[in-house]
């Protein structure tokens, strides 16, 4: 069976296979409920106890601090929300590169009485520290920067800019999906600095789809998005998904494991590809900023980036584009956007996240693919003109 070669490791990564063993008994002779008195139940509740350890001490959290979700974007949501529900409608400041399931939640509380300040970026999409100071000053009630951008990879200094909040009294939320297992997360560090919670997930670091964690200082009263069963302290009702979460727990001990070793392998290949990718004139967003070791987010002015994507993929490359398009209505990147990038530049965006199965034989490859694809579609729209 064909199989691209996958380029494509921030939007998921394929699961280790001891994730998969370790799951495989709760999907099978281990299905009791997590909530039931008999041994079946007790033996489910053993392995989420476990997992939420593993969790927590991949991020230096204690594991009463580990809220598990069906996922990063429900996480992000219930913070948000969940933090607007006990608080009286104020100021909600969110960066303007957040992933949407930051900045949606965050826009639809704005017709509950809340005021939504975006956190600008410079050109390099790192907070603006005097737009900050501007908006801090106002003082929000909710702050969430995420740690590392899911599109250009650029990092942000979350302890400082926490510490420059605290005075405001805010909660202070980071989305750290992308950062785990890639650089150190310190939770503890980080809630010393004025991090009151931030976001996980699974499919990220080699684990299953549909688990995830908000760790949260215990301090915080969110209001629940899903009432009923009072599962996860009563913030997160509902049966456990506990393979799932089994596979997380082991997913994030894998991560910390080999994280420096990984970080190396692919600064290496990043550094490959982006060589390579400046010698075909090549624009490099975000390319002097401190950036997640695996992640290079490019345009090749006058080719459009839907267009490359669709092209690779045929050629065996599995890469993501950075527009979220309809037919009728191409949109470029709002990350971008709020980086100052040009439409026409930014509508060619592709991303190349690698993971840790891509070797240096399959860069190489990939930058010649991606020289002949850009050669023949510079051709034609030579032709057209």
């Amino acid at each position: 069976m064909f199989a691209p070669v996958y380029l494509d490791h921030n939007a998921s990564t394929p699961a280790d296979p001891a994730v998969v063993e370790a799951m495989l008994p709760y999907l099978s002779a281990h299905f009791g409920n997590a909530s039931s008195r008999h041994e079946y139940g007790r033996a489910a509740r053993r392995a989420i106890d476990e997992a939420r350890n593993q969790v927590a001490a991949a991020v230096g959290a204690h594991a009463s601090e580990v809220v598990f979700t069906s996922g990063g974007s429900e996480a992000n949501n219930l913070l948000i929300k969940g933090a607007a529900g006990r608080l009286k409608p104020g100021l909600l400041a969110v960066s303007a590169i957040e992933h949407p399931c930051v900045i949606k939640p965050a826009e639809q509380l704005c017709k509950y009485g809340w005021t939504l300040a975006r956190l600008t970026v410079d050109a390099d999409g790192r907070i603006d520290a005097e737009n900050f100071e501007a908006v801090m000053t106002a003082r929000p009630k909710i702050v969430s920067v995420m740690l590392a951008n899911n599109e250009t990879g650029v990092l942000q200094d979350v302890e400082s800019l926490a510490e420059r909040s605290r005075s405001t009294g805010a909660w202070f939320h980071t989305d750290a999906v992308q950062a785990i297992g890639k650089l150190p997360v310190d939770f503890r560090r980080l809630n010393a600095a004025g991090v009151h919670a931030l976001t996980l997930s699974a499919h990220k670091i080699g684990g299953p789809k549909g688990a995830a964690a908000l760790v949260l200082d215990k301090r915080l009263d969110l209001e629940p998005l899903i009432a009923g069963g009072g599962q996860e302290r009563g913030l997160r009702s509902g049966t456990e998904n506990v393979a799932a979460i089994v596979g997380f727990g082991v997913a994030c001990e894998l991560a910390v494991q080999r994280r420096d070793a990984l970080a190396q392998h692919l600064l290496q290949l990043r550094q490959q590809v982006e060589c390579g990718l400046l010698g075909l004139g090549a624009v490099l967003f975000g390319q002097v900023a401190e950036r997640l070791p695996n992640t290079v987010y490019f345009a090749i002015p006058e080719i459009d980036g839907e267009t490359l994507v669709g092209h690779l993929d045929r050629a065996g490359y599995a890469v993501a584009s950075g527009a979220a398009c309809s037919s009728a209505n191409p949109e470029p990147s709002h990350v971008l956007r709020a980086m100052g990038v040009a439409p026409d530049l930014a509508r060619g965006a592709v991303r190349i996240s690698l993971g840790r199965g891509n070797s240096e034989a399959q860069v190489a490859a990939f930058l010649a693919s991606v020289q002949a694809t850009v050669t023949r579609l510079q051709r034609l729209t030579a032709m057209a003109v």
